[in-house]
């Protein structure tokens, strides 16, 4: 079963690398007293991410931000150093807190993932946007498998 408008965000520890090491983000810290933009990504560096949603949220971040938003949040079932060199790949200036997922733990427990085994990808998360207050979903979308529709920068913007 999947999260919903009005559940809270699981309580997980996700992870970031910082001076090249792994760090834990516990989710608490993340969103506890803070509106936070949390997109999640089917896989750092696979094409509809790479080139469609996250250049979407990096172009939109500062008309994001000022709807008194404190972070723009993007999650992937990925190790560390993966979207770490993803976020320099692509977001060279940090407008993005760029997370891993590398246990699926998070994804699981918003009962969003996605089996990707037919493209060589395993269990991945679905591609969803939210807008999270207080560790609230306050708005959620999630996109059909190979879309992004509803998921965009500017879908998340109009709703803000």
């Amino acid at each position: 079963m999947s999260i919903s408008v009005g559940d809270s965000v699981p309580s997980v520890t996700l992870s970031k690398l910082d001076n090249d090491k792994p760090q834990p983000v516990p989710t608490e810290e993340l969103f506890s007293n803070k509106k936070v933009v949390l997109v999640a990504v089917t896989g750092a560096f696979t094409p509809a991410c790479s080139d469609d949603h996250l250049p979407g949220f990096i172009q939109q971040a500062d008309k994001i931000k000022q709807h008194d938003i404190d972070e723009i949040v993007c999650i992937s079932v990925n190790d560390p150093f993966v979207m770490d060199a993803w976020s320099k790949a692509k977001n060279p200036d940090g407008k993005i807190l760029m997370l891993a997922d590398s246990e699926a733990s998070f994804t699981k427990e918003m009962g969003m993932s996605a089996d990707v085994s037919d493209n060589g990808l395993g269990m991945r998360s679905q591609r969803y946007a939210a807008i999270v207050e207080d560790g609230v979903i306050k708005h959620l979308e999630v996109d059909e498998m190979g879309e992004v529709e509803k998921t965009t920068a500017e879908k998340v913007l109009a709703k803000l």
